[in-house]
């Protein structure tokens, strides 16, 4: 005979009916515990995952109005809304046993039971909280996968022999099981690369989950990565399956890793080492079968130099790096770039916009880009807002040229919008308030300056 997989319990004041119940049912379940004193529950539940719990329906000595099984029911369900309980109960009680059904049960046996019934009924109800169970899992991806996933910009393109370097590694990399690293700038598109190895990955077909490690507090770090039960802490109103559990079978992209302490440094490398999660509030451990893909824009092996980032963890997460090129180490790129944006801009805000001069776009080829691709996005999509015109000029685009303040300004930051307004306000203030000339300088027309001086209220 081949037992069934699932985790039992049988709760009842009567040792003889426990007895009678863990022998029968041993022969056809995997786990069967059973528990004469209800108060134990809590403990019981916050230790194991139990499939089916058949809980009795009255625990006083002659007591008979069901009231205590009533009350155990709605606790039961308050720990784990997604568990399937079997009341047990005498003949006489088979109303008020299926008025228990009405609020949370899922079924109920009757006393001195028949064996064969007993086991049909367990079955049919270990089969509801398998469903139970993909469904909460299947909610939870969801809600994860609205949050994290933008396709807006879902392809990477390029020709320069920096970015086609890129492509022959996730080329070679993408099949395999590999734990990646991905180092480059902020912006650059290191998320871009983890979703293009997932693609391309046998676990495609299966959920990506992305994770901003620079985000989470540090309180909040084991709750969000490894989950946690209802009541492990003030806010845990429910149970709930953390980053890693969420991306079994798929794959887990942790960026900014090197945003972490060495305390949360610690956590992590003890889960990778032995891909092994316990939910806060819990002693019990989970398997995880993940992809893991990390990723930083800060000097990862300067920081193990400086004992800043665990050595060990550095290698657990780098069997194989990529290295993202900054955007103005592929300017050849540009144009291509260029072109996509605009067409999904225009696009976007209904402008009839044909193209970008050749004056322009030398002019965001001059440019440094310190905000990499990102940058450049922010750039097309601001000047597809304003422009006036169906070709893009080069005074469409204001932002320093490379290694260069304006007019002796010094920029904090290369915030698009704060860029022009330091610029429109510098320029102002050089022509006295003069619309006319300072229009003709910046290469707008009185209209347009007028328009982002009332935008910035300058």
């Amino acid at each position: 005979m081949v037992k069934k997989t699932g985790n039992i319990l049988v709760v009842d004041d009567n040792e003889d009916l426990l007895l009678a119940a863990r022998l029968f049912l041993k022969q056809h379940f995997s786990v069967v515990h059973t528990e004469q004193d209800p108060e134990n529950l809590p403990t019981l539940l916050n230790n194991e995952n139990y499939d089916v719990i058949l809980l009795d329906m009255n625990f006083t000595i002659d007591a008979t109005s069901g009231v205590e099984g009533f009350m155990w029911l709605d606790k039961i369900l308050r720990l784990d809304p997604s568990a399937v309980v079997i009341l047990i109960t005498a003949f006489g009680d088979v109303e008020m046993a299926v008025k228990a059904v009405k609020t949370g049960a899922t079924d109920f046996v009757l006393k001195p039971w028949q064996n064969e019934k007993l086991l049909a009924t367990i079955s049919s109800a270990l089969s509801l909280r398998y469903s139970k169970l993909e469904v909460d899992r299947l909610r939870s991806r969801e809600k994860q996968l609205s949050q994290d996933i933008d396709q807006r910009y879902h392809d990477m393109i390029g020709v320069s022999p920096a970015i086609q370097k890129v492509f022959a590694t996730i080329e070679k990399v993408a099949s395999t099981d590999a734990d990646i690293l991905i180092l480059g700038e902020n912006g650059t598109g290191k998320e871009l690369v983890a979703r293009a190895l997932h693609r391309q990955s046998p676990r495609a077909g299966e959920v990506f989950i992305s994770v901003d490690m620079g985000a989470i507090a540090e309180t909040l770090f084991e709750s969000e990565l490894f989950g946690h039960m209802r009541g492990a802490f003030t806010d845990a109103k429910e149970n709930r399956p953390g980053r890693f559990e969420l991306a079994d079978g798929g794959t887990l992209f942790l960026d900014e890793i090197g945003n972490l302490s060495l305390a949360m440094q610690a956590k992590l490398l003890s889960v990778l080492e032995t891909r092994k999660v316990t939910r806060l509030g819990s002693n019990k451990p989970r398997n995880i079968d993940i992809r893991l893909i990390c990723a930083t824009n800060m000097p990862i092996y300067d920081m193990v130099a400086k004992n800043d980032f665990r050595q060990d963890l550095l290698y657990r997460i780098n069997t194989v790096e990529v290295n993202l090129p900054p955007l103005r180490e592929r300017q050849e790129d540009i144009p291509l770039l260029v072109d996509r944006f605009l067409a999904i801009f225009s696009k976007k805000y209904k402008k009839d916009i044909t193209g970008i001069s050749a004056s322009a776009l030398k002019k965001l080829q001059r440019y440094h880009w310190p905000g990499n691709i990102r940058e450049l996005i922010h750039t097309l999509e601001r000047a597809v807002i304003l422009s006036e015109s169906k070709m893009l000029q080069p005074a469409d685009f204001l932002f320093p040229e490379a290694g260069k303040d304006v007019e002796g300004v010094v920029f904090e930051n290369y915030n698009l919008e704060e860029v022009e307004k330091t610029v429109i306000r510098k320029t102002l203030k050089k022509h006295d308030g003069n619309i006319s000339h300072a229009a003709k300088e910046l290469g707008l027309t009185r209209t347009s300056l007028y328009r982002r001086m009332e935008k910035y209220g300058l």
